[in-house]
């Protein structure tokens, strides 16, 4: 190895600082192409599966059909609202900074991150709409193969979503000519991940509302008032219930980490342009090179999952997880050696956000099993009612933020200060730190594809066991989905656990690039500084510091909101078709499924968008609001001659409150999000543990005190929760976008 590295080494010192450049460019993209013909290749081989009896693909195609024309709909009206957005951004650059060339960079760039957020978002549903009969139908014979359906099926996700943001990224940086003027390419691309994070934060409102809703609608009817099973073909909300499954947890986590990934790689990319003395275009490409490693991983991750009948899921996914990770800290060790020079420190900051990654995952994992003191405590106080219930979830909820806190903040730390102390010359100690925790971010992030494939496997298995019960098919099967079904339901929280500790890493990176951004601005007005202190002590600072926490708490209340009206409509006409038509409860005539889906859809659509809007508008008004403050003049010392003096800067105030916003808004979003996420699926999960016989089990009192925890629960997990998520990235890219409007 000693020898392997020391060649590396000669080889690198040979090389001029763009040399080599085109060679791993290229080799991103191959990569890129390749793991979307292994997403072809696994949706040919779930395709290729039975799609069992003819009841069940009656049921399946009626939730395909639901989905389908949902997410239509649902993108028809964001790509018209990307299309206005696209010429703000033109005109704004075009006339505000004289740059028609940027202008069209910043536009395309932009169009593009939307395009194919939209197109990964869609891809993943398409998949995951045909795989849950296939899953049904496996189940009938074996629980190990409809295992590798449901996983595969999730992984054309996975793969899609990762290598459409490499791919997007890699072409964007080739064609804007960033082999040859690496430095300034990366700042002409960030709009790429702005269209990305606008894009996911409709898709993940849309779809959370919906699903919420549905959930919500059919629980609190279905079980509490009619005492009908969950899945019970007699309920007229359970297929719009089964298509939220699909718009929420496929599509709109889909086009949530894949803006993560395309956020992350740009602005990785922009802190790798600052160590160009270092390591030349290497530096710049390596976050590309790494996490096409790290698709490479995931693919055999996703391949070497298989389950004895008798075992639990649960392990065959976790033995997927630890190769796939093995061999990601592999890829980034080899991208180590080619990129970096074979810097150990700096692998140690990619081992540190995989180990982060690991963290989270457990940490979430224990907040939400029920085999753990959370959830068992909240059923324990399921016992006296609803309001204990509720009581006990939200305490548990507020536990569950310190845990992840402490997580994040050493991540941080550590990887900052293994990169101030990676030996690094000719650039200054923060910017080394600052890379560091980028790198950090790289590694917990190289494992993304096959979590998200975990995660689409919940809504595919839950599918998959909503048609075994519709369809009326033996206990034994129902048993071997309702294990898979379990399975699902803690991937889909651990991914949410994944995604909030990723998001915070990646909005530090951001924040990072934004500050990075406007000291390059300041320069080319001749206002350079090399010091940018964000003084809360300034009132415009404090107010925009203010402001960003208001934000996450008004947005977080739009969409529970949104949640709670749709779900009132849901509940009104599901009670309206059991009182007006008794044949539904008897069995003897077919409730009205399609009614309950439109109902949902429009209500979706029509409350998605003021939440969306109020996000993407608040920085920029800030920004816009704070500029025409006097601004903040701050003394830097600067070196002159060989020697320390003291320079008067102005800092723009605009700038600086934005930053303040973005900064305190970041914070408070990832507490909220944590706090959301954990315990929504604490309260979901208290409902499971009931369900298998404690407390007295299906409808005894303990179960339907449960379930109204669950149904508060359900806006928290997957809605306002992971819209949050989105919510913290998208600040960060507008604000990287909208910079030279502040100065």
């Amino acid at each position: 190895m000693q020898s392997f590295d020391t060649g590396l080494a000669l080889w690198l010192q040979a090389t001029g600082p763009n040399e080599g450049g085109e060679v791993y460019l290229y080799a991103v993209l191959g990569i890129s192409i390749l793991s979307l013909l292994a997403a072809v290749a696994l949706s040919k081989f779930v395709l290729a599966q039975d799609t069992g009896t003819a009841q069940m693909q009656k049921i399946s195609n009626a939730i395909k059909q639901g989905a389908e024309a949902f997410l239509r709909r649902q993108n028809k009206t964001i790509l018209m609202l990307c299309v206005v957005l696209a010429i703000i951004i033109y005109l704004g650059y075009s006339f505000g900074k004289g740059d028609n060339v940027l202008a069209m960079r910043m536009t395309v760039s932009f169009v593009l991150g939307a395009l194919c957020s939209t197109l990964a978002g869609f891809s993943g549903m398409w998949v995951s709409i045909r795989t849950n009969i296939r899953v049904a139908s496996a189940a009938r014979t074996s629980l190990n193969s409809a295992l590798q359906v449901a996983l595969r099926g999730g992984a054309v996700t996975g793969l899609s979503v990762v290598a459409l943001s490499l791919l997007g990224v890699g072409m964007l940086f080739l064609v804007f000519g960033g082999l040859h003027d690496p430095t300034n390419v990366p700042t002409q691309i960030v709009s790429f991940g702005f269209g990305a994070s606008f894009v996911a934060l409709f898709a993940q409102l849309g779809g959370g509302i919906y699903t919420k809703a549905a959930d919500v609608g059919a629980d609190l009817v279905g079980k509490v008032e009619a005492g009908i099973p969950e899945d019970d073909p007699r309920n007229p909300a359970v297929i719009a219930d089964l298509v939220g499954d699909n718009v929420g947890d496929c599509a709109g986590l889909g086009a949530d980490l894949f803006e993560s990934t395309a956020a992350e790689n740009v602005g990785a990319m922009i802190l790798g342009a600052g160590l160009y003395p270092v390591f030349g275009i290497k530096g710049i490409l390596f976050p590309l090179v790494a996490r096409a490693f790290g698709l490479l991983a995931s693919i055999v991750g996703v391949m070497v999952v298989r389950t004895p009948e008798d075992k639990d899921p649960m392990e065959a996914l976790n033995k997927g997880y630890y190769v796939t990770t093995v061999l990601a800290m592999a890829g980034f060790y080899a991208a180590v050696q080619l990129l970096l020079g074979g810097n150990m420190m700096l692998f140690l900051c990619g081992v540190i956000g995989i180990m982060t990654s690991f963290l989270y995952v457990y940490i979430t994992q224990y907040y939400t099993e029920y085999k753990y003191r959370p959830v068992r405590s909240i059923a324990e106080a399921c016992k006296t009612g609803p309001a204990t219930t509720i009581i006990s979830g939200f305490a548990v909820g507020l536990e569950c933020v310190a845990l992840p806190v402490l997580v994040i903040s050493a991540a941080i730390l550590g990887s900052y200060y293994l990169g101030v102390n990676a030996g690094l010359t000719n650039i200054s100690a923060q910017s080394a730190g600052l890379y560091g925790t980028a790198i950090a971010t790289m590694g917990m992030l190289s494992t993304a594809a096959y979590i998200l494939a975990m995660d689409t496997f919940g809504p595919i298995t839950d599918n998959a066991g909503g048609i075994i019960e519709m369809s009326g098919q033996p206990e034994e099967i129902r048993m071997r989905t309702d294990r898979l079904d379990s399975v699902g339901n803690t991937t889909k929280a651990l991914t949410k656990g994944y995604a909030v500790g990723s998001a915070a890493l990646a909005a530090f990176l951001l924040f990072s690039a934004y500050i990075d951004e406007v000291k390059i601005h300041m320069a080319a007005m001749g206002n350079a500084s090399s010091e940018f202190p964000i003084d809360i002590g300034h009132v415009p600072v404090f107010t925009g510091a203010l402001l960003g926490a208001m934000l996450v708490f008004l947005f977080s209340s739009f969409a529970i909101k949104a949640v709670g009206r749709a779900a009132q409509t849901v509940i009104e006409e599901v009670r309206r078709q059991f009182r007006e038509n008794p044949g539904i409860m008897k069995g003897t005539s077919d409730p009205d499924y399609g009614t309950c889906v439109d109902i949902v859809t429009v209500g979706a659509l029509k409350a998605m968008v003021v939440p969306g809007l109020l996000a993407v508008a608040a920085p920029v008004v800030v920004g816009l609001i704070f500029r025409n403050f006097p601004p903040i003049r701050i003394i830097t010392e600067v070196l002159q001659n060989g020697v320390l003096v003291n320079k008067v800067a102005f800092l723009p105030t605009g700038a600086v409150a934005v930053a303040a916003f973005l900064m305190v808004g970041t914070i408070t979003g990832i507490l909220m999000a944590l706090l959301m996420n954990n315990g929504g699926g604490a309260w979901d999960n208290a409902k499971k543990y009931i369900e298998t016989g404690a407390f007295g089990g299906k409808k005894s009192e303990a179960h339907k005190a449960s379930v109204v925890g669950d149904t508060v629960g359900d806006p928290f997990k997957d809605t306002a929760g992971p819209s949050l998520h989105v919510l913290i990235k998208l600040l960060s890219t507008i604000t990287l976008v909208a910079a030279p409007l502040f100065l």
